[in-house]
């Protein structure tokens, strides 16, 4: 019980704490790569402080939703967090239901969406348009990729896939490299990065993510930028603790946590710095191509089922 209690506390806030600094990182490196100095590495708490002390205003139109669904998306991804193991494995089953996962993860969206519609604005319909479009095309595909995932590693439990790969090595399970290239698209998807969408950007032409949360101020706009950079991190941790486990504690003893603390800090900034390079090397594709881009994470994760079946 003691254990449970432990993995659920240190988890999420872990994951919360380094939200913001992984969203700056990516900042920084696009920066450096369009030869500009970029914000600081702190600028995300910077801005989170900022707007948690600001006046909240609501549209005339917008109703009940619009006031929850800040809240509600923010529970439901630290609800999802504490399904991808951290900080070190849990000694319980069943904690991690990779199905249960993405129902979480689809239904923060939704209630973005909704909450983009329900203010009443012309930005906020066309982003959240825009997003449910997306998401048709883009929910079979990660659930594909996750069906690949599982075949190989034989589990549908994320920490018992992540004990699979931390006893066992890549060696041993070569076509998760194929579900890597699938999961980091997912990733540059689900996250509205480039070549997908600008987070960056109020470009009528150009914003879904933005549009959606173009209403809230104060801070739910804070809760939003929390969430989505919570949202970040859990998908950069599922991909990664799954194709470099190297540091991930298996128990809850003091110095495997903090070097698992440690170690994946060092790797979900390298994670942001490759985000960051990739966004910097791409350019916006248009919103009716979009579809060809998701498709190779379609393709990848066949190619593993298939190779799987023939191995």
């Amino acid at each position: 019980m003691l254990n449970t209690v432990l993995y659920l506390v240190l988890n999420t806030v872990f994951v919360v704490a380094v939200s913001p600094l992984v969203m700056s990182l990516v900042k920084k490196v696009k920066a450096y790569c369009q030869g500009r100095i970029g914000p600081p590495l702190l600028q995300g708490y910077y801005n989170l402080f900022k707007l948690f002390k600001k006046e909240i205003i609501y549209s005339q139109n917008s109703s009940f939703i619009m006031r929850l669904a800040p809240y509600l998306n923010i529970g439901f991804l630290v609800a999802a967090s504490v399904m991808v193991p951290i900080v070190f494995l849990p000694q319980i089953s069943g904690i991690g239901n990779i199905i249960l996962f993405l129902y979480l993860m689809v239904t923060a969206k939704f209630f973005m969406a909704l909450a983009g519609l329900d203010a009443g604005s012309t930005f906020g319909g066309m982003g959240s348009s825009r997003e449910m479009s997306l998401s048709a095309i883009i929910e079979p595909v990660t659930i594909t990729s996750v069906a690949a995932l599982a075949f190989v590693l034989k589990s549908t439990d994320i920490p018992q896939m992540f004990a699979t790969t931390l006893h066992g090595s890549l060696t041993q399970y070569p076509t998760l490299i194929l579900v890597a290239f699938s999961l980091f698209i997912v990733i540059i998807v689900e996250t509205a990065r480039v070549p997908v969408d600008n987070p960056e950007t109020h470009l009528e032409l150009t914003m879904i993510h933005e549009a959606m949360v173009l209403e809230q101020t104060g801070p739910k706009l804070a809760l939003m930028e929390l969430s989505h950079g919570i949202k970040q991190t859990i998908l950069m941790a599922l991909s990664i603790n799954i194709i470099l486990p190297l540091g991930l504690a298996a128990d809850a003893g003091f110095i495997a946590i903090i070097v698992s603390i440690v170690s994946f800090t060092v790797k979900v900034l390298a994670f942001a710095v490759v985000v960051g390079v990739f966004e910097s090397m791409m350019a916006k594709i248009r919103l009716f191509r979009l579809p060809s881009f998701f498709m190779l994470a379609l393709f990848f994760s066949f190619a593993t089922i298939v190779f799987e079946l023939l191995a």
